[in-house]
């Protein structure tokens, strides 16, 4: 599909800020389904693509994301004609605070990945992606004084023992698991504090643009002490460095299209998809070993997820028994 012409729902994801709820056809449902799990696919795929990358250090890797992350948006913008939301933004200082604190958790999680990835801890990665919701639970009662029902405490609590279980496990606490679940919770509260006045890729391009010049510096420092390796390993490694852009991009934009069209409930049972394949992909794939002690941690994460998507999926139907009772009402 062309994003210049436009299929109408990623159009509107990367255009424009999300419609209060999506859509109830069945036909858009369908569509926002395949975008969100064509999204979790790609980023399941994220360990393999990131070996490609190597010899780059994780820190290259990086930085290379960003550059081109921001060369990909701004190129979109300009076929979509989309940036009248520049000036706004740049007249709201605070936003743009709340942007940044975005940009640099992000790339936290990013750099962190990247790391856990090339140097062989891919699973451990995985796990981090399995304790994010709980931890998103657990900073919306810390910071945002939110009262949690009894089953989502004994996900909680459940999510605590098996970090506990984990620690005891590896020798020392996951800390590439727990870095990448506190990182990205707290990317999705810079995101939530911004509101929806803004669209997809707006938001992806304001973030790298704070990140662009600092970007700029670390590359320029790798290559002055020969660290670099976007020209000396050849057209192939360069051209895949670069394809960097379209791999954070494109992926987000997909997502977003999913996030107009389904209830937020079936994005959270899609999301486990990235993990689960990354946990395998580190296992069948990559030869990581996961001794069984390990497994049981593993196992105490996924009773505590099972227990947070039950809470979820129940609470979601009584949201819906009670609007269907008010329309009845009326």
């Amino acid at each position: 599909m062309s994003i210049a012409r436009g299929d109408a729902g990623l159009v509107e994801a990367v255009g424009s800020p999300p419609a209060p709820a999506p859509t109830s056809s069945d036909q858009s449902v369908r569509r926002g389904t395949i975008f969100g799990t064509s999204a979790y696919l790609m980023w399941a795929a994220f360990p393999l693509y990131f070996r490609a990358l190597l010899p780059a250090n994780a820190l290259e890797i990086l930085l290379h994301r960003m550059i081109w992350s921001l060369a990909f948006c701004v190129i979109a913008l300009v076929l979509l004609r989309h940036m009248g939301w520049v000036r706004p933004l740049l007249r709201q200082p605070a936003r743009l605070a709340m942007l940044a604190v975005a940009a640099v958790t992000i790339a936290l999680n990013w750099g962190v990945y990247i790391y856990a990835v090339n140097s062989g801890h891919v699973v451990e990665a995985a796990l981090g992606y399995f304790f994010n919701p709980l931890v998103t639970v657990m900073l919306g009662v810390l910071l945002l004084r939110e009262r949690l029902r009894p089953l989502q405490w004994c996900a909680v609590a459940l999510g605590l023992v098996a970090a506990v279980v984990l620690t005891l496990d590896y020798g020392r606490p996951p800390w590439a698991a727990l870095v990448l679940a506190l990182s990205f919770s707290t990317y999705g509260l810079m995101k939530n504090r911004v509101g929806v006045g803004l669209g997809a890729l707006a938001s992806l391009s304001t973030e790298t643009a704070l990140l662009f010049p600092f970007a700029v510096g670390g590359l320029v420092w790798l290559e002055v002490n020969g660290q670099g390796t976007f020209i000396s390993e050849g057209t192939g490694h360069t051209l895949l460095l670069a394809s960097t852009g379209i791999a954070t991009a494109v992926p987000l934009l997909l997502f977003a299209a999913a996030a107009r069209r389904i209830p937020l409930v079936t994005i959270g049972l899609l999301q486990f998809i990235t993990p689960v394949l990354q946990l395998l992909c580190g296992v069948l794939l990559l030869g990581e070993v996961v001794p069984p002690s390990r497994w049981i941690g593993f196992s105490i994460v996924w009773v505590a997820l099972v227990v947070l998507t039950f809470d979820s999926l129940r609470a979601a139907h009584a949201v819906r028994l009670v609007r269907a009772a008010e329309g009845a009402a009326v």
